[in-house]
């Protein structure tokens, strides 16, 4: 894999989740299109989704249902692309949107082929597969696995201390041809680069089958970054999805 290709295979993937093509996220200007959740779209996606915002940086495309797209079109227009996902000009859609919010913000991460390693460990590693995760779904590990989709956790690094689990990483298969990395390292053994070792390592055995890993953090989530950045991973892009005002208020409950 070339980091080129990984860029494309993602673009490709954003393309499915809301309905676009790949080229449209290379134009200078922004586009918008009608959003349609593909057959082959990540997994964890749901809908409702009234509209989602998505960016490799050189511009916005934004996938919206009709009821709204004449608002995002006048969003679109009347801002810089880099600043329609952030406030004060999100304000101004905020105060538009009625009976619909802004529900998720993250950004996501690509792997660097050219600087991508695997880190040191001064614990034992070990690679784990499904079979492996059977009583590791606990909140302590909720973000190496996910319970509600355990279908889909493949492939793992676990670090031990002795006999005892201390950091695991695990990706899941969201799509067919990318595997999203989560980490989690107990308390205790933070900030003893147990994480970035995880996540490096297993980036690259997901390489070796063929799948391009990737991760996602919110912007806020500073630990979170700085072990992707650490592990061989540099930021690819964004997105912002909208949903309806109900739908997200039952969240918050």
């Amino acid at each position: 894999m070339t980091n080129k290709n990984i860029l494309y295979i993602a673009m490709e993937q954003s393309a499915e989740d809301i309905g676009c093509k790949a080229e449209d996220f290379l134009q200078n200007d922004n586009v918008i299109v009608p959003f349609r959740l593909g057959e082959n779209a990540r997994k964890y996606l749901e809908e409702p989704i009234t509209a989602n915002f998505v960016s490799y940086g050189n511009n916005v495309v934004i996938a919206a249902a009709e009821d709204v797209r004449e608002i995002m079109t006048e969003y679109a227009d009347k801002f810089e692309f880099y600043h329609l996902f952030e406030t004060p000009n999100l304000n101004w859609l905020i105060e538009k949107l009625e009976i619909y919010k802004i529900c998720f913000m993250a950004e996501y991460f690509l792997p660097d082929i050219n600087i991508l390693k695997p880190l040191e460990c001064k614990f034992e590693t070990r690679i784990l597969t499904q079979e492996n995760f059977a009583e590791l779904y606990l909140p302590k590990w909720s973000n190496a696995l996910c319970e509600k989709r355990k279908e889909l956790d493949v492939l793992g690094v676990g670090a031990y201390d002795g006999g005892k689990l201390i950091g695991l990483a695990g990706c899941s298969a969201d799509c067919e041809k990318m595997w999203q990395i989560g980490v989690d390292v107990l308390p205790e053994y933070r900030r003893n680069g147990i994480a970035a070792a995880l996540t490096s390592t297993l980036a690259i055995e997901v390489i070796k089958r063929g799948k391009v890993p990737f991760y996602c953090a919110a912007w806020s989530n500073i630990r979170s970054v700085r072990n992707a950045v650490k592990s061989g991973f540099r930021p690819a892009w964004t997105e912002m999805t909208v949903k309806p005002a109900d739908v997200v208020d039952e969240m918050n409950k």
